[in-house]
């Protein structure tokens, strides 16, 4: 018992990676439906706030809000939060709406190499021939499914075209939030859970920012109108804003920040059974290719 014990401690932040995948994954589908009846920015805006009030209630009542912050770190995790979060999130909403779960998340598992290159920038990490193998493997597996045709219609191929667009941004978005928290992590001791309250703060001035500029309004959800649909969204804000983010701040706290993007990356993994489950078809194509981009995202940290 003692040697599990010391084994899951030592590998805190993988299994934390790992178990922020899974519940992204199951959120992505629920986000998805939400989605047919919210706006991508109005959305994000939504699910923030919930978020925040959630971490705002934990962290108030283990008297820990605020106090004692770094400056340099506050900044760097709103930075991260604003273009992880506010960007990235919203981005991603994007891509949901065009090309479903499965497709939208498999356009972020580009999110470990761009983390790669960005560490190797800014933090100094340099990258071995092994990784750079796994970003051929990467980009490869990803454009085999992206590429995939889903019929001849060129609205379809249009929307698609649209989808990976902004699934793209998604990735970049993701791993420029994932540097900067790494980094925040580096120069000062914070928790994970005010981390995360920090980037879901940054994340919102973002879309309030962007709401007047789109011509989007923040008030008015009257397509929110019934229990249930209000159940779904606080379901998912829980388990994919609220603990999801909560996770990879500990992933990106106790692990490498190139492993803890490789195994949140695993996400599709996750999310093929899950879209088969409710009566998505799954090709044989789009499973290898899922299945050739996660070995070339285990190659890209292989140290």
């Amino acid at each position: 018992m003692n040697d599990n014990l010391r084994w899951i401690s030592h590998f805190g932040g993988e299994l934390a990676a790992l178990s922020a995948a899974f519940l992204w994954s199951l959120a992505s589908v629920l986000y998805g439906r939400i989605g047919q009846y919210l706006s991508p920015l109005k959305m994000n805006l939504l699910k923030n706030i919930i978020a925040m009030a959630m971490a705002g209630v934990v962290l108030f009542q283990s008297g820990g809000l605020f106090s004692g912050m770094d400056t340099l770190a506050t900044i760097l995790l709103l930075l991260s939060g604003g273009i992880g979060i506010g960007v990235g999130d919203t981005a991603y909403f994007v891509a949901l709406r065009h090309i479903g779960a499965r497709r939208a998340l498999l356009t972020l598992i580009l999110s470990p190499p761009v983390t790669g290159i960005l560490a190797l920038l800014f933090l100094g990490e340099s990258l071995s021939a092994g990784a750079w193998l796994g970003v051929l493997f990467t980009v490869a597996g990803v454009s085999w499914v992206i590429t995939e045709r889903v019929g001849n219609s060129g609205l379809a191929a249009e929307r698609k075209s649209i989808g990976v667009a902004w699934g793209l941004l998604a990735a970049v978005g993701q791993a420029t939030g994932a540097v900067l928290s790494h980094a925040a992590f580096i120069h000062a001791n914070i928790s994970p859970m005010r981390s995360a309250l920090i980037r879901l703060i940054g994340g919102t001035a973002v879309v309030l920012s962007a709401m007047p500029l789109m011509k989007v309004s923040a008030q008015g959800y009257r397509n929110l109108n019934t229990g249930r649909r209000w159940g779904i969204l606080l379901l998912t804000v829980f388990i994919g804003t609220f603990m999801g983010i909560w996770l990879q701040q500990i992933s990106l706290k106790y692990a490498a920040a190139g492993v803890a993007q490789t195994l949140i990356a695993t996400s599709p993994l996750f999310v093929i059974p899950i879209v088969a489950l409710t009566g998505e078809r799954v090709s044989l194509r789009a499973l290898l290719g899922a299945l050739i981009a996660i070995v070339g995202v285990g190659f890209l940290f292989l140290y």
